[in-house]
């Protein structure tokens, strides 16, 4: 009788996904259709030539991550006003009573490779503070896991881990291992634990050495865990922390808008085949190490040995062998901190760059999922919409010098292709957004209708600056993959400096060509038949001293003191978040909060002070 209850209960899961992933298909195709059939039309104007084509088969390529991101953000929009608990009703899994004592037994992962070990003793010592403060210490332990490749900074790390044991050792013990070679880069890192300790443990809590996790998110996550026996990869919503950089600071904003309304749309057809990002997610080790070692790809060049993204793979793998994979989408108690300046920010998405084109390779293993084969298929093509998109550009430029008499397209059905894409790519955003606007205490933790609507706004101008920068970037690499350059996997920088003028001209003076020869051709053009493409051509142009500008400590400290682009931790600072001190919430108006209207309140509460 229970193996046939349980089979009824996996059934009514499985039917519902089904179709939802079926409508959520079809909604998808259809929208292809529709929207490469106006493109035909609005380029149907006079002799249909090889430029034409290649633009439509460029807008071809970049249409499947709009359109997705389209019908993620109306549904996400759509489950955070009618569903009770948004997050709930995208991931069904049983949550467990909040003071339930653990029966697991937890390692806590600290992968870390040339990093600042003041900032990571930090962050490692307020979480273990809060860990022993919720009475369940004794259920997990950390591990330092090490592939710092310079010896000054690991006898700073050894001397970290000294102290680290001599405060929490008694209750949480305390382990540091490092890798001189680091074989496999993270994925290496994380399966060289699992060799030597995971038949220890029930579970692992990967962290980057940029994360922050609050106790009660951890113990949500193993509760969860606990009791979902088939549940493998259990991924958390990560926010940025509070950031004294100008340029995070306003990326963030962006990301904290466009992130629920996405992924809780994208949790609604996903399920079980969800996402992991590699930090701030809970493993269950047992089926980890049974199904979830990577391969090594065969051959030679950047796309070849081991694979740099592991974290999809390492979700299909999970997935393939029967355990589900999802996200809990509630914000709250996970964090991480995003690249203080462009360049920083350039590097990290040429490594994903690299590691999803990997999975070209992969797309053929056998037993995977359809939905699974989707995901990888789909992670490289976000990165090919990149030159796609440079593509199309280049090609309508060069038909317009070109041309004869006849107009390269049609007008109407042009600038209602343009409207209608545009307002696509922001839906994510545009959707949190009313989501906001739309409760009291999101609208106030947000600071007020005012701010909300005003930082929105100019927080799309700048993603419509960055968006070219990064398409360019994204270009140039992908052309160097075929010549044999590769990124790797190196320390990332996140400390908050000003960008020198002479690297930061040296790293993107392609940006800056390409924006001037646009601008050239757009003083060409008739105003009214080109002003949408004038925003696109600004950004490249002007990439050196957005840069320079947007990486300046003291403008930095400017957007915090303007109390724009602010985020709910600001408003209302958690008392998690104390023991950080974080600049951001030292040199702001801590406890500013808003009416509806953008009125100052009375400060709430003060922020609580934690002592490690």
């Amino acid at each position: 009788m229970r193996d046939v209850s349980e089979m009824q209960l996996q059934n009514s899961r499985v039917l519902p996904m089904t179709r939802r992933r079926i409508i959520f298909a079809g909604l998808v195709i259809v929208s292809f259709l529709g929207l490469s059939g106006l493109m035909a039309l609005t380029l149907a104007t006079g002799d249909v030539g090889v430029l034409k084509g290649i633009m439509f088969t460029c807008f071809l390529l970049t249409l499947p991550w709009t359109i997705i991101g389209f019908w993620n953000a109306v549904i996400g929009l759509l489950t955070m006003r009618l569903a009770k608990d948004p997050a709930a009703y995208v991931c069904p899994i049983a949550a467990g009573e909040k003071d339930a004592a653990l029966t697991s037994q937890t390692a806590i992962l600290s992968c870390i490779r040339d990093e600042d070990v003041e900032l990571l003793e930090t962050r490692l010592n307020a979480m273990l503070a809060s860990l022993l403060r919720s009475g369940e210490a004794k259920s997990f332990s950390l591990f330092v896991l090490s592939d710092t490749s310079r010896d000054d900074i690991a006898m700073q790390e050894q001397a970290m881990v000294a102290r680290l044991t001599s405060n929490w050792g008694a209750d949480i013990p305390v382990a540091y291992r490092r890798r001189t070679e680091n074989t496999g880069f993270k994925a290496g890192n994380i399966e060289d634990f699992c060799e030597r300790w995971g038949v220890d443990y029930d579970f692992a809590l990967v962290l980057d050495a940029d994360s922050y996790m609050s106790a009660d998110a951890i113990l949500g996550l193993v509760r969860r865990m606990e009791l979902n026996p088939r549940l493998g990869i259990l991924q958390s919503l990560v926010v940025g922390l509070p950031t004294e950089s100008a340029f995070a600071r306003v990326f963030q904003f962006g990301m904290r808008l466009g992130m629920r309304s996405y992924t809780i749309g994208s949790a609604w057809w996903q399920g079980d085949c969800g996402p992991y990002w590699g930090h701030n997610a809970l493993l269950r080790i047992k089926p980890f190490i049974e199904n979830c070692k990577l391969p090594t790809l065969p051959g030679n060049g950047p796309l070849s040995g081991a694979i740099l993204s592991h974290d999809q793979v390492e979700a299909v793998l999970m997935r393939r062998a029967g355990y589900e994979v999802r996200v809990l989408p509630q914000e709250g108690g996970s964090y991480e901190e995003n690249p203080p300046h462009l360049l920083e920010f350039i590097r990290r998405d040429l490594r994903w760059c690299q590691g999803n084109f990997q999975y070209r390779r992969l797309l053929t293993m056998p037993r995977l999922l359809p939905v699974s084969r989707v995901q990888l298929f789909l992670a490289m093509l976000m990165f090919i919409g990149s030159p796609a998109w440079i593509g199309f550009m280049v090609s309508a430029a060069l038909a317009g010098v070109t041309a004869a008499d006849a107009p390269l397209f049609r007008a109407e059905t042009g600038y209602a292709l343009f409207i209608t894409i545009m307002t696509m790519v922001f839906a994510p955003k545009l959707a949190t957004v009313t989501d906001i606007l739309a409760q009291k205490d999101l609208r106030r933790g947000f600071g007020g209708t005012f701010r909300v609507l005003a930082s929105a706004l100019t927080e799309i101008v700048y993603s419509s600056m960055l968006a070219p920068i990064m398409a360019m970037a994204h270009t140039l690499f992908i052309g160097g993959l075929a010549l044999g350059k590769t990124i790797g996997w190196g320390a990332q920088g996140r400390e908050v400096e000003q960008l020198p003028l002479g690297l930061t001209a040296s790293k993107l003076w392609p940006q800056t060509l390409f924006g001037v020869l646009a601008i050239s051709w757009i003083a060409t053009q008739p105003l009214v038949a080109v002003w949408p493409v004038i925003p696109i051509a600004l950004g490249p142009l002007l990439a050196v001293p957005f840069a320079v500008l947007s990486s300046s400590p003291s403008i930095g400290l400017m957007a915090i003191k303007s109390t724009f682009w602010r985020i709910p931790e600001e408003t209302t600072p958690q008392a998690e978040l104390s023991p950080l001190s974080l600049r951001a919430l030292l040199e702001g108006p801590q406890t500013l909060s808003a009416d509806a209207n953008g009125t100052h309140l009375p400060p709430q509460r003060e922020p609580v002070r934690v002592k490690a």
